[in-house]
């Protein structure tokens, strides 16, 4: 699933490419991923609508329209919006240039199409078709209870390292799975937890009323320069992910532990081990990983 950087990586590239731009029009051969709202309805209410500006909110695209409707895409686990122009021929997609969008197999499965007032689409390609777009006044979204559980955004200025520490002081329960809970900080998910706690030098399975001052310090540190990093990066494309111009990000040639079982440890020569923790993969370094 894309997280944080990839899902910043997307924005910041929607906020450069389609403000002010307008929607004239929407096709879509999967009903289901457009929720809350009929098709019928959906199409009546965007149509005409002006792209004001794009922003990001834990691992959902925001697009703020006018008349104070905001453009809800999540892009779940194999989504990515890509921004082109195609044709539709024989109920298939088909991009005008030649590129990413048209050689790399995976944005091909375009199954929600916006066509905008200069000729460009924004199309979302979706594999598995779990990702799901949604439209919504702008204060009920705000106000909705899904937005208002979610935690703090771990790159905003207010996030420092006091703050960090607040947050841990009734916590309970296993480091990593409590750095991807969205209700915690909002954001991290499978690969960068993995990653952060390598960093820190912290098991994956450590439980949260054993970690000290020094340990929360370098949790928080390790997650500023990686998630940045990524961001820099483009974005992880070990699995679906692609850029808004349909182009793989190049954090998976850079990462130390996630999907590295077996390999050696970059910083002490160790075997990277694979673990399972609530359904999901965790990967470290048993050797300078240790649980105290």
């Amino acid at each position: 699933m894309p997280e944080l950087p990839e899902v910043e990586t997307i924005v910041r590239d929607l906020n450069r490419e389609v403000r002010n731009r307008t929607f004239l029009d929407i096709w879509t051969d999967a009903k289901s991923l457009i929720k809350k709202d009929t098709l019928e309805s959906f199409k009546k209410k965007i149509i005409g609508k002006k792209i004001i500006k794009v922003r990001r909110r834990a691992k959902n695209i925001l697009i703020d329209l006018s008349d104070g409707y905001v453009l809800l895409i999540h892009q779940k686990i194999a989504g990515h919006l890509l921004l082109g122009e195609w044709e539709l021929k024989g109920g298939k997609w088909i991009a005008k240039k030649e590129g990413p969008l048209s050689n790399d197999p995976i944005n091909g499965f375009l199954h929600v199409v916006f066509q905008m007032d200069d000729k460009r689409q924004l199309a979302l390609s979706d594999v598995r078709k779990f990702a799901k777009v949604e439209l919504w006044k702008k204060e009920e979204l705000e106000n909705s209870k899904e937005f208002k559980e979610l935690g703090p955004e771990p790159l905003e200025k207010d996030f420092t390292l006091d703050r960090f520490r607040e947050l841990f002081k009734k916590k309970k329960g296993k480091i990593k799975q409590v750095l991807m809970d969205q209700n915690f900080i909002s954001g991290i998910g499978n690969i960068y937890a993995s990653e952060i706690l390598f960093e820190a030098k912290i098991h994956p399975e450590e439980d949260v009323s054993k970690l000290d001052e020094n340990d929360l310090k370098r949790i928080y540190n390790a997650t500023q320069r990686i998630l940045q990093r990524s961001i820099e990066l483009r974005g992880d494309s070990f699995s679906d992910f692609r850029t808004l111009y349909g182009e793989k990000g190049k954090n998976q040639e850079i990462v130390k532990v996630y999907q590295k079982e077996g390999e050696k440890c970059p910083r002490c020569g160790g075997l990277v081990k694979r673990i399972k923790q609530g359904g999901r993969s965790s990967f470290f370094c048993p050797k300078c990983q240790v649980k105290k």
